[in-house]
């Protein structure tokens, strides 16, 4: 027997590429870090943590692909040796989209995120946010210790940068 969520779980992996191609589109028109009614992978969002209550929110982050871009130095150097080409940070793209995220909403903490998609131009994620001092967030004794932990997604605490510091 399975349950629901994986149900909507194998739609989403399975999901038809031209119905995948409408929905990114969609989200090309929208802001870059957009607030959204409800998380997009249902089972997923409820598996990093999200409860469809008040104090949880959604955000949606779109992400340039390719590397990070460097200003030209033009002080006496070697074309070679400016490092423009091939530079790539040391975080990957979900990491950056959780700390932009906390830019954005900084009263909230960054509990999760999950990817939702791709085009040739962009990649797409869904960051769960937590107000940590809204009343039923303190009064939940499985999430209230996030309002003891400020600033997760700078200090490397969520998910994404976890993977990425090899833990």
């Amino acid at each position: 027997m399975k349950s629901s969520y994986a149900h909507i779980r194998d739609t989403w992996e399975n999901a038809d590429k031209i119905y995948m191609r409408e929905r990114v589109r969609e989200w090309k028109t929208d802001p870059t870090i957009s607030r959204i009614e409800k998380p997009s992978k249902p089972g997923r969002a409820r598996s990093l943590g999200y409860k469809a209550k008040q104090g949880y929110i959604i955000v949606r982050v779109r992400i340039r692909k390719s590397g990070r871009k460097r200003r030209t130095i033009r002080k006496g150097r070697k074309p070679t040796n400016v490092g423009i080409v091939n530079f790539t940070t040391s975080m990957s793209k979900q990491s950056i989209a959780e700390r932009r995220t906390m830019n954005k909403f900084p009263n909230m903490e960054v509990l999760n995120s999950y990817n939702v998609g791709s085009d040739g131009r962009s990649h797409y994620f869904e960051v769960i946010l937590v107000d940590p001092s809204h009343t039923s967030v303190l009064a939940d004794r499985k999430i209230n210790w996030i309002s003891r932990k400020r600033g997760r997604a700078y200090r490397g605490i969520t998910g994404a940068m976890k993977r990425n510091r090899i833990l």
